[in-house]
């Protein structure tokens, strides 16, 4: 898939399923039917990763605390830094 392609049709109709959901309770039950555990894992180290990269902690650091190289932190760094602003956004309002 092209960066141009997204989101697409099927991207809309999933973050429209999303929005739908209303407690953390519904979020669990619906991500864990959608998601393998391991996919559950893999976005919750990046969701993880994110906000150590916030806080300024060193990516070798962050490495060694996740379980991932360094280079997988300097990638979600990346999307942080020049990503399409979701995670700054998220970021903001868990503060």
């Amino acid at each position: 898939m092209q960066e141009e392609d997204y989101p697409n049709h099927s991207h809309q109709r999933l973050l429209e399923a999303v929005l739908k959901l209303k407690t953390k309770d519904e979020a669990t039950r619906f991500f864990r039917d959608l998601l393998t555990l391991k996919e559950l894992d893999e976005f919750a180290n990046r969701w993880e990763m994110a906000k150590l990269i916030d806080k300024g902690v060193p990516y070798q650091k962050i490495a060694q605390e996740i379980g991932c190289s360094t280079a997988t932190v300097s990638r979600t760094a990346q999307w942080l830094k020049h990503g399409l602003g979701g995670y700054r956004l998220v970021l903001e309002r868990m503060k």
